[in-house]
């Protein structure tokens, strides 16, 4: 990604940011650029923002505020299977796509790491953006939750190119998110 093209993207996610936050919404970091941000850069065609809120009221406000900028915008709201609460697609001309994954599901409540990795994420990590950044046993618990063969890729990678890891501190994260058995496997598989 070009330095203007990322630069741009960046600008977009703090919009979005400041839009979910003026309805109520916190959100961070989380995805690839997480992933980069925590010392495993990778190729990625979008900038991923998390979030943990009401996707029928909240995500249709940010969405038709960010219509109203110019931007295409397509908001998936979540039924009854979704293990997710919706997404919004943000795309335009000069940045890369940038969306917003919901962590809260109404109408499937379930416990997910989401929630409290956009919580607990990490303030001027990302200097000089104003955008949160997921802390990285927020992003493995994440990670784990999402389960697939690149998931658990990004697991092993994030695990090997941060030694100083508190693993206790990561099997607490996925405990609170009743991720004990992927915690379990990831530790057999990694040892």
């Amino acid at each position: 990604m070009s330095r203007s093209v990322l630069k741009k993207t960046v600008k977009v996610a703090e919009r979005v940011q400041s839009l979910l936050e003026a309805a109520g919404a916190r959100s961070a970091v989380i995805g690839a650029m997480a992933c980069a941000a925590w010392s495993y850069p990778r190729h990625t065609r979008d900038f991923d923002l998390g979030c943990a809120t009401d996707p029928f009221t909240v995500l249709e406000k940010v969405a038709r505020a960010l219509r109203e900028a110019g931007w295409e915008v397509e908001c998936r709201l979540p039924d009854g299977e979704d293990p997710l609460g919706g997404m919004l697609v943000i795309e335009g001309p000069g940045f890369r796509r940038v969306e917003v994954v919901n962590f809260y599901n109404p109408l499937r409540p379930r416990k997910n790491p989401g929630a409290q990795a956009i919580e607990s994420a990490l303030e001027g990590r990302l200097a000089p953006s104003k955008l949160r950044l997921v802390k990285l046993t927020d992003l493995i618990a994440l990670k784990l939750y999402a389960g697939g063969p690149k998931s658990r890729l990004d697991v092993l990678e994030l695990v090997a190119r941060n030694p100083g890891l508190d693993l206790a501190e990561l099997q607490r994260t996925c405990k609170v998110a009743g991720l004990e058995r992927e915690f379990e496997a990831f530790r057999i598989g990694f040892q």
